[in-house]
């Protein structure tokens, strides 16, 4: 098989699982690839929760590097977190970073990707945590499982996908084609032969841990004839929602275990269902899929996800709210640089912004200036309302809006501060679906619709007893989401549009909390 990340000539990953267990090695090569050949994923991390990974990075290639454990908190463990210039420097050619990756509530499904670029296209892989030992699942045991990726494609190298839309200003090329499990599928002639199957056996149960690591769309996913129920998402359980088909902003786990169109193009990627045993096989059924830009059909489904809630899985929903927060996440414009020509609106080049900030990547990581006290990297004035107030959902807004500041700033919030966090879209330049995610958390998703928050009447509609518990969330195209959570984990920690272009034209800033008053000297 031939494993092959086509902007890094070599990544090599050494992994071993503390206490007293043998050093698994694992080695990626790359290989320059033909238009016919795909993306195949990295290796699946198997860990218990609770435990501790050290993981060996080797940078073999000719670029960057870093790697991000997406949804894995790192409790007062920050170093290991991963984003470029935000807790560590990347990994340059010929260098090498051990990762300590501590897991401690998490139990489910994750992944880990690189963080650096837009090298996560083809540097990511599955991170499935099992239960403690004496504990088991909560829902009946599946006959089998098997990770579900969800992926893009280009036929050029992604570093020059890259390098053309941050020259031009304007969006970058859309992907040749989506994938499952690295195969676009038998929608695609040379692809057909190795269209990714699931055989399954008639009246069995199959969890299925789906991810997205697609890098610019929320995704949704339907399985023909059957029915599909999500029992858990973002490493934590949900109660069982029964759906015909799912979105998908970054991880899911479900079962498919009940049997029970859209025009398929280039927006769409197939796999196979087979059932084992004697039968004359008929040509595969298509599922119903919502439209790609759907944006109902996705918050009706995350909408409708509860936790669990029980006995071995209580929730802890913050109440007594100390930290009020509101963010708007934008698209945004500047003007296009002399001399040049830009893609952008009006000859624009495009950008985007939280709170009408465009974040700058310092030339030393955020974390490192703090610890070492290095003065002129960053500034705390990271403001905690939109400094602008005006009808952010208005069909026309003014042009002189779209243009946002370009700062290094970060968000100082007190150790123990309870934070709510309204998440606003705006429609500057053109609204769109904004899947946050947050790094060293997993939040409450409390509340979310369309239009403008309203702060006197949307909390009376709050979920307050059974709220899903995430790490990543959708923000509705022209809407708002409502997240609570408690900033007890020291660190400094990203929070960004996990919409890859979005991320790279600005939308994300940083969150320091620093030790608690109390923490012993070393």
């Amino acid at each position: 098989m031939k494993v092959f990340f086509s902007q890094i000539l070599g990544l090599l990953l050494f992994v071993a699982v503390l206490p007293c267990k043998a050093l698994i090695n694992y080695t990626f090569v790359h290989e320059e690839h033909l238009d016919c050949e795909w993306t195949v994923s990295g290796p699946t991390l198997y860990v218990t929760k609770g435990e501790t990974v050290i993981v060996d990075v080797y940078n073999k290639g000719s670029y960057n590097i870093t790697i991000h454990w997406h949804g894995v908190k790192m409790p007062r463990y920050p170093w290991s977190d991963g984003p470029e210039y935000v807790t560590q420097c990347p990994i340059q050619p010929g260098g090498k970073f051990s990762q300590k990756i501590i897991f401690s509530s998490e139990e489910g499904t994750l992944w880990w990707h690189a963080h650096s670029d837009w090298s996560r296209a083809t540097v990511h892989g599955a991170i499935i945590i099992y239960p403690k030992k004496g504990t088991s699942y909560p829902f009946p045991k599946p006959n089998a499982e098997v990770p579900i990726l969800l992926g893009e494609w280009w036929k050029k190298d992604i570093m020059e996908v890259l390098t053309e839309f941050v020259q031009n200003g304007g969006d970058p090329q859309i992907s040749d084609a989506f994938t499952i499990n690295g195969q676009p599928g038998d929608l695609y002639p040379c692809s057909k032969p190795e269209t990714f199957k699931l055989l399954v056996d008639y009246g069995k149960m199959y969890l299925l841990r789906i991810i997205n690591v697609d890098m610019q769309d929320i995704l949704f996913f339907s399985i023909a004839k059957h029915q599909i129920t999500v029992v858990g998402t973002d490493a934590s359980y949900t109660k069982p929602l029964a759906r015909d088909y799912i979105a998908i902003s970054l991880d899911k786990q479900l079962i498919i275990f009940k049997r029970k169109g859209v025009e398929y193009d280039n927006t769409t990627t197939t796999a196979v269902v087979q059932y084992n045993g004697n039968y004359t096989p008929s040509p595969p059924s298509l599922p119903f899929l919502p439209g790609y830009n759907d944006t109902n059909a996705s918050v009706n489904f995350t909408g409708s996800l509860r936790s669990l809630a029980n006995k071995d899985h209580p929730v802890d929903v913050p109440t007594n709210i100390t930290t009020q927060l509101i963010f708007t996440v934008s698209m945004n414009t500047f003007p296009c640089p002399l001399n040049r020509t830009c893609k952008g609106p009006n000859g624009t080049m495009l950008a985007a912004s939280v709170n009408n900030i465009s974040f700058v990547n310092p030339k030393i990581d955020v974390l490192e200036a703090y610890y070492y006290q290095i003065n002129g990297v960053f500034g705390t004035r990271f403001p905690s309302f939109p400094p602008y107030v005006f009808n952010f959902t208005a069909e026309y807004l003014s042009l002189l809006l779209e243009l946002p500041n370009r700062w290094t700033e970060v968000k100082v919030l007190d150790y123990d501060s309870v934070v709510e966090l309204v998440f606003q879209g705006t429609n500057l330049v053109a609204g769109t679906d904004h899947p946050i995610h947050l790094h060293g958390y997993s939040f409450y998703v409390v509340g979310w619709g369309f239009g403008n928050f309203n702060k006197d009447k949307d909390p009376l509609g709050y979920n307050l007893v059974d709220p899903p518990l995430q790490n990543t969330i959708a923000v509705p195209k022209n809407g708002w989401t409502t997240v609570r959570f408690k900033a007890h984990n020291p660190g400094v920690w990203l929070m960004h549009c996990h919409i890859e272009r979005h991320f790279t034209w600005g939308m994300d800033m940083v969150q320091l909390l620093p030790p608690p008053p109390d923490m012993p000297p070393c």
